[in-house]
């Protein structure tokens, strides 16, 4: 920011906190005082406060909340809802804690319940209705998404990092599925994941370059990262080390030469590796992922409605959370007449045994290079397409569900050439909670041991 709009942007924030200081800890402090700005133009009564928020895990922090009403127009008209908005520290790249705040005067009267059960509310209608609060927000989305980056003549060039076997495999995957313009695949010298360029050079595919320089990876729109440097004698702690130091040489170098790329991790263990990558990078939270559980979902999704149930039901099945035995299923349900996700929902006590049994059967596919080259082929087309399909992906985790820790878990998002938008979250049984919960610490428990 230029040294003369700081008293300018310090002197809004005065007037718009009115005399509230912003907790320490906002990663994103410019940004989410300019993204508070324009709320204060629109909804000119909303109050900002800052107070100690507490999750589901216990975890505490000192966070911004936004506590005003918000008018709704429905059937011709106006309702002022009273909302109370928490501010996660990375806002404005992570949603807000959303509540309604209930006034002492509200009441529900039954003929609104009424019509309600005729026609649902504008909020959960489905996108078939074509006028869906969502369906507009996604338009103006995809309006400054689209804005200046879909030129015709703008080359789409995917790089990925890592010359082994999982790395051949990615390459070959995204050839057969996407139309690139060039792919890079760099074989870096840190990695013990490497030696498998030279048959790419020998036999010289279309649009494929092989080289040993990271600066060859200039302007990608995907770079996926496939590199692993560890040898079988290390502890697992270590082994972790190890890669977070191999990142280190290596990701502030992909993020600035492309500095609007999604970054795609595959390296492993995946939750912790796409973790370090985002803080070495200094990317946004949308734009580095991990492959995560998205073959897992995907598997999982095709054993449930061809396998079992002899027919494609259409019935979608998410794998979330840890890419261990931790990971869990939900489902997510589909709107009416379309093919778009409206929510996900826990697995319920008559849908758990064809759940459990899916699961099972599950436990005997292996993680195999050209199978997760296969899954990362699908998160990269749904990314340099701008498809917005849903993937279950490693992302930033913090808010989630409750969770006050910034953690990396697989969760269903939206895919796009902007990166990842995270689906809402769901109430989990108390037996899925507390694998979720144990991931959490575990992962917490690592990274105050690791060496960034």
């Amino acid at each position: 920011m230029r040294r003369d709009c700081v008293g300018s942007v310090q002197l809004n924030l005065q007037v718009l906190f009115s005399g509230v200081d912003v907790p320490e800890g906002y990663k994103f402090r410019d940004l989410a005082i300019e993204e508070l700005q324009k709320v204060s133009r629109v909804y000119t009564d909303m109050e900002v406060k800052s107070e100690t928020y507490t999750f589901s895990d216990s975890l505490q922090k000192d966070l911004l909340k936004l506590v005003g009403n918000i008018p709704i127009r429905y059937h011709g008209h106006s309702y002022n809802l009273p909302i109370l908005l928490w501010l996660l520290d990375s806002f404005p790249f992570t949603p807000p804690i959303c509540f309604l705040r209930p006034t002492s005067s509200m009441v529900i009267r039954e003929e609104m319940i009424a019509k309600f059960e005729e026609e649902p509310p504008l909020g959960t209608r489905s996108s078939a209705h074509g006028d869906s609060p969502n369906d507009l927000l996604a338009y103006v989305s995809n309006l400054k998404v689209n804005e200046g980056v879909n030129r015709p003549d703008q080359e789409v060039k995917v790089s990925v990092i890592g010359g082994g076997d999982l790395g051949i495999a990615t390459v070959l995957s995204i050839m057969a599925k996407s139309s690139v313009d060039k792919l890079v695949l760099i074989d870096i010298p840190e990695s013990s994941t490497k030696g498998g360029t030279m048959d790419l050079e020998i036999f010289s595919l279309p649009k494929v370059e092989v080289s040993k320089d990271l600066s060859a990876s200039a302007g990608s729109k995907v770079v996926v990262v496939t590199a692993n440097a560890w040898s079988d004698e290390q502890s697992y702690l270590s082994v972790v080390q190890t890669n977070v130091d191999m990142y280190r040489g290596i990701i502030p170098h992909l993020a600035q030469l492309s500095p609007k790329a999604v970054l795609l991790i595959a390296s492993q263990p995946v939750d912790i590796m796409t973790h370090v990558a985002w803080r070495q990078s200094n990317l946004l939270p949308t734009q580095v992922i991990g492959v995560g559980c998205n073959l897992d979902s995907e598997r999982l999704s095709h054993i449930i409605n061809i396998s079992l149930v002899a027919n494609n039901t259409g019935k979608q099945a998410w794998v979330i959370g840890e890419l261990s035995e931790n990971k869990v299923a939900v489902w997510g349900n589909m709107g009416p007449g379309t093919d778009q996700l409206q929510a996900l929902s826990p697995v319920s006590n008559s849908t758990k045994p064809l759940m459990d049994r899916a699961l099972e059967m599950l436990k005997g596919r292996g993680q195999r290079s050209w199978s997760v080259g296969l899954s990362i082929s699908g998160i990269t087309h749904s990314i340099i397409t701008d498809q917005r399909k849903i993937h279950s992906v490693t992302t930033l985790a913090e808010g989630w569900g409750g969770i006050g820790s910034k953690v990396f878990l697989s969760l269903p998002c939206i895919l796009g050439e902007s990166g990842s938008t995270r689906l809402p979250g769901v109430a989990l049984g108390s037996e899925d909670e507390m694998k979720v919960r144990e991931s959490v610490a575990c992962q917490v428990n690592l990274f105050m041991q690791l060496k960034m």
